[in-house]
């Protein structure tokens, strides 16, 4: 109990909370069940959530108008509680921020000199701003002794003072490192100024921060010391009085957990990224940590499928790099309605992959690019070959939405595929405009059906995209790959997912 936090008041509650609980052990103390357990718990304090119990005024005394938590939730519990103190006139709803001194406080090296200065005649005395900043030295002895190093620097430690000239002493206290992140985002709206650390017309044409990306400790931590110094600053009116939130929105990541725990320096559960880099690169590391789950979630070590995303890059090289042989008899001339659907696919992949990434469903993202190359496999591997242009106008576009996931390999498949730049400029993917989908060509008006006889695919065929059972049955009788197979035999049992799919059995 901190007498300096809240109300300073002890409150105990053995049957929900496990410290409180063995103390009441010891001391043979009541133990009051507020809350109902579920079904099968057994021992201990109950931490989760349920109904109240034991928490009206007819189970407990109470000075004042009848109060019935019985039945609410937790949640719901405080909520009514709190409505009850406010009716009463016994209390009031208060926003208690945990907000401590440790970033001012710290005996430690790292971290910013405090501008202050003692002498003995003038008393506290602030460093003139001409004198600004104060440097920690360089050459400090690091000593087991619990103090701050710059104790016993003396080069640091005397100096003078400001107003009278007299010996003084430096404060050694530093300050934390939170104290320049809690601000760094202001002035990275204005980064050159000299005469001030923003200027009002930059922090009004950047400010606020659109997105905040940071793992969950950063919601209690480093989030809180910024927004505190947003608001302090606009108090002081060294921000617009309207800037009072310095960020728009969080997104919290999960964390990569090994056996189960989160891996730690000082517990030794990590794995090194180096041996994966020298290995498989470090797209296909960078790739696997996209696809094993949304980014919000917890990750175990052992799901993340590295394997399957090196196979990925290397069909992909395979089919990308100049002189492959998967593209050494690609067919020129004007486009037939096959190449139509590739070029289709080609957008729906730009439009689904630009979402996938606004609504950071990044796993998502990577099943759509490993699904659209099986399809340029299957479109380059076909007997009537892939259109050379438009074979190659997407797989440009498939390395475009691919290189923000694997930077590396897709730079260097651009460059070898655009050797003709003018005057030696080296082509780059990441200074090319991110694609744009044509709208008309999302608009699916075909579907590719594909034509199973016992569950074996025979054929891939074009029907109109709201084609029916019947409609898909009668494509594929007329394909005549589907009629070199069944041989004159009626299929008994047709089996439908019209307009994708269709199963003969025989």
């Amino acid at each position: 109990v901190l007498a300096t936090y809240g109300t300073g008041a002890v409150m105990a509650v053995p049957g929900e909370d496990q410290r409180d609980f063995e103390f009441a052990s010891i001391f043979g103390l009541e133990v009051i069940e507020t809350v109902q357990r579920p079904e099968g718990f057994q021992g201990g304090a109950f931490t989760g959530d349920g109904p109240h119990i034991n928490s009206s005024s007819a189970s407990h005394a109470v000075a004042a108008a009848e109060l019935n938590l019985n039945g609410l939730n937790i949640a719901q519990a405080k909520n009514a509680a709190m409505d009850w103190l406010e009716a009463t006139g016994l209390g009031e709803r208060k926003v208690n921020f945990r907000l401590r001194d440790w970033l001012l406080s710290r005996q430690r090296f790292w971290g910013c000199p405090i501008p202050i200065v003692y002498c003995d005649a003038c008393g506290i005395v602030p460093v003139p701003e001409d004198q600004l900043p104060v440097l920690a030295p360089d050459d400090v002895e690091f000593t087991p002794t619990g103090q701050s190093p710059l104790l016993s620097h003396e080069g640091f430690l005397h100096t003078t003072c400001p107003t009278c000239g007299a010996p003084a002493r430096r404060e050694t206290d530093t300050m934390d490192t939170f104290v320049d992140s809690s601000w760094y985002y202001l002035r990275f709206t204005d980064p050159w100024s000299e005469d001030a650390p923003f200027r009002q017309d930059q922090l009004a044409q950047w400010m606020p921060v659109d997105q905040y990306i940071g793992g969950a400790e950063h919601a209690v931590l480093h989030l809180m010391y910024a927004r505190f110094f947003t608001k302090a600053l606009s108090d002081l009116s060294v921000l617009p009085a309207n800037l009072r939130e310095p960020f728009q929105r969080l997104f919290t990541q999960g964390m990569i957990r090994l056996d189960g725990a989160k891996m730690s320096k000082s517990k030794g559960n990590l794995v090194a990224p180096e041996e994966i880099i020298d290995t498989l690169g470090a797209d296909a590391l960078r790739l696997s940590h996209l696809a094993v789950k949304p980014p919000e979630e917890d990750v175990d070590w052992e799901d993340v499928g590295l394997e399957g995303c090196h196979r990925f890059l290397l069909r992909l090289w395979r089919l990308a790099v100049p002189g492959s042989d998967l593209t050494s008899d690609l067919r020129e001339g004007e486009p037939e309605s096959v190449d139509q659907e590739i070029v289709r696919a080609t957008h729906v992949l730009i439009d689904g992959i630009s979402k996938d990434f606004d609504r950071w469903s990044y796993n998502v993202a990577v099943a759509k690019y490993m699904a659209f190359l099986n399809e340029l496999y299957r479109y380059v591997q076909a007997p009537e070959h892939a259109h050379g242009p438009t074979l190659q106008a997407s797989v440009n576009i498939l390395l475009q939405l691919l290189a923000p996931a694997c930077p590396h390999m897709t730079a260097e498949l651009w460059a070898a595929r655009h050797l003709d730049q003018p005057d030696g400029e080296l082509a780059h993917v990441h200074t090319t405009a991110w694609p744009t989908a044509d709208p008309e060509l999302l608009v699916q008006e075909s579907a590719t059906l594909v034509v199973q006889i016992n569950g074996k695919v025979r054929d891939r065929i074009l029907v109109a995209s709201d084609a029916d059972e019947a409609a898909c049955l009668a494509a594929a009788l007329e394909s005549d790959k589907v009629q070199q197979q069944l041989q004159g035999a009626e299929p008994h049992r047709v089996i439908a997912r019209p307009p994708k799919l269709l199963n003969l059995l025989v």
